[in-house]
């Protein structure tokens, strides 16, 4: 079946078609290791954070197989009808010959999965006697007795391992001859079963899980060993996030994400995963960016709903409500209580910051803080419709250059939006002061 993979994958790769689907970020990095331990015939060890893809690269991996194969009828390994491995397949074959019964097995029957826990046994991953078929009269030394396992039972297929560190070294003992002889023993059973399985694992790197280890003979018969990482851009983060987030359903308003609230949502991600105060060994998982952004965006239908808007739009207002989406799926080192908080807040500011010196010429804002000088004062919050914002930009006419050339569009909703990123951006570059009271939020020179 690695052979098949081959074959398979290199089709793949004359025709332009990438070896897995709808993983992003990892074409020059992650893809080519990949695509080498595939036509290496290599068993494949994948170390990597959370969030980092893992177990989706390893189930796209049965595209690779032939969509159909033929198995001898009833058996329980997936026999090859021309070179069974099984009594039962030997004695098929042995009793009937080529009018020996055939099914053809999908390729989506071809990969079994176990995530690794500490009560995983021997039975479970190899195979166990089974005492029924003993009680039905069946002597011990008959291999029918045998019932096989999840490796076993994936023969000409892949077996995938998640989180293998967390297998008992026992347990991993047992693997050794899979990989290594293509073999399994079965309680002390005079059976040689040659497996014909491409074994798969995932693993957090060494250095974080406490869990447990892999043994090093183990580790040595993996032909390849894969490092996933995280997206290492903006444009990757928000590419992913088009990608998986759940779109909203019926909610009665139109729904519209600009691009720079997007990027402020992918720039949390990217910034928490630079800072001292999160957790680098824990990761900061792309759910992570795909969680927030579905938050903002319900923050957005709910304000709208409330005022009776027909476009919900998310504003720099509604970055509020990524506390409840951010503090479960960060590990904060902090060292008082309610510090977490604040070290979220300061990311999403840095966030927002960002965002605007990238998104806004400061050319275009110069007059807008020279009328601020002359006294205006500007409120903002989740509290004001669309409708307020509009009356913004009617008080203060240099706020309109900036604030179009943000929204793209005539649309209250979107310049609502960009009114509060400018107003913010100013605050956070220290060019206008902000009084905040709970959601509510006030404008003001700093002279």
């Amino acid at each position: 079946m690695k052979k098949e993979m081959r074959r398979n994958l290199l089709a793949r790769l004359a025709e332009g078609r990438p070896v897995v689907e709808g993983v992003l970020g990892y074409e020059d990095t992650v893809l080519p290791a990949i695509e080498q331990a595939v036509i290496a015939g290599h068993d494949i060890i994948f170390l990597g954070e959370r969030g980092q893809a893992k177990s989706r690269i390893i189930r796209s991996l049965v595209g690779l197989l032939d969509e159909w194969v033929p198995t001898l009828a009833g058996s329980e390994i997936n026999d090859d009808p021309y070179a069974p491995v099984s009594r039962h397949g030997r004695d098929l074959v042995a009793e009937k010959g080529d009018e020996a019964p055939v099914t053809w097995v999908h390729r989506s029957q071809r990969y079994g999965e176990k995530l690794a826990t500490p009560d995983t046994s021997i039975a479970d991953v190899i195979g166990e006697v089974d005492p029924i078929k003993v009680a039905e009269g069946r002597y011990l030394s008959d291999e029918l007795t045998i019932h096989y396992g999840l490796v076993p039972r994936t023969n000409r297929g892949i077996f995938a391992i998640n989180e293998l560190p967390d297998l008992a070294e026992r347990i991993q003992v047992g693997l050794l001859d899979v990989l290594e002889e293509r073999d399994v023993q079965i309680r002390g059973h005079k059976v040689r079963l040659p497996l014909d399985v491409m074994l798969v694992a995932s693993a957090n790197p060494e250095d974080y899980t406490n869990r447990g280890r892999i043994i090093t003979p183990l580790k040595d018969r993996f032909g390849t060993r894969v490092r996933t990482h995280y997206p290492l851009d903006v444009e990757t983060e928000l590419a992913i996030i088009a990608q998986e987030a759940e779109p909203l359903g019926d909610v009665g308003v139109r729904v519209e994400v600009p691009s720079f609230m997007a990027e402020i949502v992918a720039r949390v991600s990217q910034l928490a995963r630079r800072s001292p105060r999160v957790s680098q060994h824990s990761g900061v998982s792309v759910r992570l960016s795909v969680a927030n952004y579905e938050t903002v965006t319900a923050a957005a239908v709910r304000r709208a709903v409330r005022h009776k808007e027909e476009e919900a739009v998310p504003r720099v207002s509604d970055l509020e409500s990524l506390l409840s989406s951010t503090l479960g799926k960060l590990e904060i080192e902090s060292l008082e209580e309610g510090e977490d908080e604040e070290i979220v807040e300061r990311i999403v500011k840095a966030a927002v910051l960002q965002t605007f010196r990238e998104d806004c010429p400061p050319e275009q804002l110069g007059q807008v803080v020279g009328a601020f000088e002359d006294g205006k004062v500007v409120h903002a919050g989740p509290d004001l419709s669309s409708a307020d914002y509009v009356a913004v930009l009617e008080a203060v006419p240099s706020l309109r250059q900036p604030v179009m050339a943000l929204a793209g569009s005539e649309s209250p909703a979107a310049m609502a939006s960009a009114v509060e990123l400018v107003l913010e951006g100013l605050h956070l570059s220290k060019r206008l002061n902000k009084d905040a009271a709970g959601p509510r939020a006030t404008y003001r020179t700093r002279s």
